[in-house]
């Protein structure tokens, strides 16, 4: 074994296996015992390589998590589209997927965010930083959407950017109790009304 686990190409495989165990369980349900017994390792090895779980964990947050929450992003387009069905288009993928996964524990990130607020601040920032990364992509392609003359000059884009979030993740905890298809059906038909209504309906 190497000095370190950090320089190993094993390090995903350690990470994958750790946000599967924080997922299920949670962080703070998660003792260090039981995280070195799930990934095979003494708790000295753990220690020389992670240093300690927070900083474990925030190895996954800045891998596994941001790229979670990247397959929300919407590339930008140079030509002329409307935002809304790109938008819909991405939620509904997100949302089959969480349909057909049986280890469905609601959206990832909202869980982890909830977990460490006002516990560990170290550990929120850079949630919430990955949080923002959604929010200013939705809100670019929203301001697009606006010159581009298919959402209507006077939306505000960054309150509707923070509505698409609030309610996805909302969602997302109510599917984890059951009649995840309907839920999720019900969903994208509401957000396409919501989307219609904001829309400059003249294009």
């Amino acid at each position: 074994m190497e000095t370190t686990l950090q320089h190993s190409k094993a390090l995903h495989l350690y990470r994958a296996k750790g946000l599967e165990l924080f997922y299920k369980n949670g962080y703070c349900n998660t003792s260090l015992e039981e995280l070195c017994d799930s990934l095979s390792l003494s708790k000295k090895v753990f220690i020389d390589s992670f240093m300690s779980k927070e900083d474990f964990f925030i190895g996954i947050a800045q891998s596994l998590i941001l790229q979670n929450t990247l397959n929300l992003l919407i590339e930008p387009v140079a030509y002329k589209q409307s935002p809304f069905p790109l938008i819909l288009d991405v939620i509904d993928l997100e949302l089959e997927k969480a349909i057909n996964s049986v280890a469905d524990n609601g959206s990832m990130l909202f869980n982890f965010i909830t977990e460490f607020n006002n516990k560990n601040h170290r550990i929120n920032k850079y949630l919430k930083d990955i949080l923002k990364i959604w929010e200013i992509n939705l809100v670019s392609l929203l301001r697009k959407g606006q010159l581009d003359g298919y959402v209507n000059k006077d939306v505000d884009c960054n309150g509707v950017a923070n509505y698409i979030i609030s309610s996805y993740m909302g969602a997302r905890t109510l599917m984890v109790e059951g009649n995840s298809q309907l839920l999720a059906n019900q969903y994208i038909q509401q957000l396409r009304y919501y989307f219609y209504s904001i829309s400059n309906k003249y294009n």
